[in-house]
């Protein structure tokens, strides 16, 4: 396992090889392979159906591959999961449930507390991890009562209490409202400079106007490193020719074509 206090970008965090997962005879996921280096941002897109939350799954470890291989920071899956924190697609709380934000974060220590009690430690950390996401202010509020946006940075600081080495958001800004998304963004940003950041969306032109690197995954992952989509890549994921809207952010998706920049 490399020292994580030393990760440079050409260091591997996560490999994938030869992944396939099926369900009820279905071909969900076919021969993924995938390198993942310390501090990328890679987004994944794709039609719905197309497999990428069962990606996520299957790094988790929550569901057991047909065939195939992970490895996170060197070692089996089963070994480095605790590296892997997650942001799920949307959180919802009862309004009335009697939890504030500062709890919410706190359950990120969970897995990684010794003893029964939490420790000043898993406090501090708690603690760090609202400051990351300026959710600080606000962690006695009572966590229903927070807006889409709120409740998404607490759950982004919750999965950073556990000192994770790789972050993973399913469809992040799915419920959260326009004025919030590009501050969403900013702070993920500012977390790629050590965390490594793997996120799932349907959305292609939002998503590429912040990630390093764009994957398309429909059954089969096609991927370059790289942040500009082929018309090759697009065709094969959507099965049809994609056009793209850059809403009002001026970047790049599509290599230049036939004439035409996406």
């Amino acid at each position: 396992m490399p020292n994580v206090d030393a990760l440079t970008e050409t260091d591997k965090v996560m490999e994938i090889s030869g992944l396939s997962v099926s369900f009820n005879g279905t071909q969900v996921l076919d021969k993924i392979d995938l390198t993942v280096y310390h501090r990328d941002f890679i987004g994944i897109i794709g039609p719905n159906g197309g497999g990428k939350s069962t990606l996520l799954r299957a790094i988790l470890g929550l569901i057991t591959p047909d065939r195939g291989s992970i490895s996170i920071m060197g070692r089996p899956q089963k070994q480095g999961r605790h590296m892997v924190s997650y942001v799920p697609q949307y959180a919802s709380f009862d309004r009335d449930f009697p939890i504030s934000v500062w709890e919410v974060v706190l359950m990120g220590r969970i897995g990684q507390k010794k003893g029964l009690r939490f420790s000043p430690q898993d406090k501090e950390l708690a603690l760090q991890a609202l400051e990351r996401v300026e959710m600080d202010g606000l962690k006695e509020r009572q966590i229903g009562r927070l807006s889409g946006g709120e409740r998404q940075r607490v759950m982004v600081a919750r999965a950073l209490a556990a000192k994770p080495q790789i972050l993973l958001l399913d469809e992040p800004t799915a419920s959260v409202d326009s004025r919030f998304e590009a501050g969403f963004y900013d702070i993920l940003k500012e977390l790629n400079q050590d965390i490594t950041i793997i996120l799932v969306s349907h959305d292609i032109s939002a998503v590429s106007a912040y990630v390093k690197t764009i994957a398309c995954l429909n059954q089969q992952l096609y991927y370059q490193h790289a942040k500009e989509l082929t018309e090759e890549m697009i065709e094969h994921a959507y099965h049809c020719p994609v056009h793209l809207i850059a809403h009002g952010i001026p970047h790049r998706v599509l290599e230049p074509h036939d004439g035409v920049v996406g």
